[in-house]
């Protein structure tokens, strides 16, 4: 039987602690550590592995470096206490294995200042990072000035990564989100915007991440154009809450994709119109529609929920009405795929932890240091999303969705190949 590594063992520690209130001194602190100690073990294990070229588990082959023989502790002192981590050994290696990592870790080294970025893109402020660690004399190993040229790093990532060529992927299904945060000090939250796709390969892929006065119909345009823009191509289904901003947008710059209106936020809509004795009920008789085999099923099931309840709860039935068919249109994909594509719950998964991440760092405003945080927070969750299964059979199915939404699309032009509003705009002009 396998053993645990130990950076898997600090890890679950680690998120045992994130998912707490994290409100005291104490919790805090505790998460300086943890977070120090899982980065230090992460790295030593990944130099072990470059060391002698294989896995832990893995059998070694005829040209063998080493092999590894366990842990040993070592401890480097911080300003919060203490940081014990476990150090593999390696044994039987041409020349005895010294850690370069653990030298470099003794001064104001590349290897120290990747640590700060990583316990910034986590949360903590350039306070807790610069309290952090200092040597066995008292003096800071990195200063506060220093901190913050380093997490200036995350900054360039961002600016990279919002330039970055799309044309690679091949988005199936886009998911669009936004949530309020305080960008300038003293003024009301505003919108910041992400979006994420999952490509024909099964990935997983966080896209874009943008700021924006509100979620208007300009500002999610602009946002959806520089997608287009960089080579994001038509993707099958596009799944967003019910902002009207948003739905026109994607309405203007995805004709061609089915529009997917996230049941999370309409099941949360519905709750707050159906009285809490009736919601059991009501909530189940919703839920099976929306979990039809078909949209022709669907349908018929609609009409139900019409009948029974439209004299009770007229307006629990007109908000279950109102943008049907975008509620369903996650039933016309393959069933494996119905469940991931009918929420944008892990957007917002992602947002929530973002969030408990700012609460941490005091007076966390501001434009830039807010999308250093969430940039930082965001894309290092998307390396551990696990992917979606495309099987041949799906891809087909996929491929015939994309010709009827084709043929959808081509019954809205005219004979001539123009909209209406086209034709009247050639007719209007001089």
């Amino acid at each position: 039987m396998k053993r645990i590594s130990a950076p898997e063992q600090t890890r679950e520690q680690l998120r045992a602690l994130i998912e707490g209130r994290l409100g005291t001194a104490p919790e805090r602190s505790s998460l300086v550590l943890l977070a120090a100690r899982l980065i230090l073990e992460e790295a030593l294990e990944g130099e072990v592995r470059d060391r002698i070229g294989r896995e832990r588990y893995e059998r070694a082959d005829g040209e063998a470096k080493g092999y590894r023989n366990g842990y040993r502790p070592g401890r480097m002192k911080t300003a919060e206490g203490m940081v014990e981590f476990a150090a593999p050994q390696v044994r039987d290696t041409p020349e005895p294995f010294v850690s370069e990592i653990r030298e470099n870790l003794t001064g104001r080294t590349q290897a120290l200042e990747d640590l700060a970025v990583e316990l910034y893109a986590r949360g903590l402020s350039t306070r807790d990072i610069e309290d952090a660690f200092t040597d066995e004399g008292g003096r800071r190993l990195l200063s506060r000035a220093a901190v913050s040229e380093i997490t200036e790093r995350l900054w360039a990532e961002y600016e990279a990564f919002i330039k970055r060529d799309l044309s690679e992927y091949r988005i199936v299904y886009l998911y669009v989100d936004g949530i309020a945060e305080r960008l300038r000090a003293g003024q009301p939250r505003e919108a910041v915007i992400a979006a994420w796709g999952i490509g024909e390969d099964g990935r997983k892929v966080l896209l874009h991440l943008m700021a924006g006065s509100k979620e208007d119909t300009e500002t999610v345009r602009a946002f959806f154009q520089d997608m287009r823009m960089r080579g994001l191509g038509d993707p099958l289904l596009v799944v967003s809450d019910g902002a009207p901003g948003v739905i026109r947008a994607i309405e203007e710059c995805f004709p061609r994709s089915a529009r997917q209106r996230c049941l999370a936020h309409r099941m949360r809509n519905l709750a707050v119109k159906v009285p809490t004795d009736l919601w059991p009920e009501f909530k189940t008789r919703v839920a099976a529609c929306y979990q039809a085999p078909s949209r022709a099923i669907a349908r018929e099931l609609t009409n139900g929920i019409r009948s029974e309840y439209a004299a009770t709860l007229p307006s629990a039935v007109s908000c279950f009405e109102d943008d049907f068919e975008a509620c369903i249109a996650h039933l016309r994909l393959p069933v494996t795929h119905r469940r991931t594509t009918r929420t944008t719950n892990l957007l917002e998964r992602l947002f929530v932890e973002e969030r408990r991440r700012l609460k941490i760092i005091p007076n966390g405003f501001g434009e830039k240091p807010v999308l250093k945080l969430m940039f930082g927070a965001l894309i290092r969750a998307a390396e551990r999303w696990r992917g979606l299964r495309f099987t041949e059979f799906e891809l087909r199915q996929i491929a015939a969705v994309r010709k009827e939404l084709d043929a959808e699309y081509e019954t809205k032009l005219t004979p001539s190949g123009r909209s209406s509003h086209q034709r009247f705009s050639s007719k209007s002009a001089p």
